[in-house]
């Protein structure tokens, strides 16, 4: 059974500094797509960042801010985020797909889901 657990969110000040993690079970996910999406209140699920077969990719709203890494021998993907803003808030998910096919910004793309971790912004 593939699993994927978040963990390292919370609340920080605006221009603080956050790292997610991502741990993988159930199989490797070495050659794959794998991403972060947030969800806001009243908000449909949107695309953070992903690591796709030609390197990673960041939306424009995080582009210079976050950092998106794996490390393959603990199955781990990490989401580094500094300068925080109140609009970062929201639940940040973990997602993976068995290859790299797929369109990365897309939740169609992803087969797998971590739980979620809840990242607060203070202002």
């Amino acid at each position: 059974q593939v699993q994927l657990v978040e963990s390292g969110g919370g609340l920080v000040q605006a221009g603080g500094s956050l790292r997610l993690s991502c741990a993988a079970s159930g199989r490797t996910f070495t050659r794959s797509t794998m991403g972060w999406f947030r969800q806001a209140p009243g908000k449909e699920r949107e695309f953070v960042a992903a690591i796709i077969w030609a390197g990673v990719r960041y939306a424009d709203s995080v582009k210079g801010r976050f950092t998106i890494s794996r490390d393959t021998a603990k199955n781990t993907l990490y989401l580094h985020m500094d300068g925080l803003k109140a609009e970062d808030t929201a639940v940040y998910y973990c997602a993976a797909r068995g290859d790299y096919s797929g369109t990365y910004a897309s939740v169609d793309t992803y087969e797998y889901w971590g739980q979620g971790t809840q990242v607060t912004v203070s202002s």
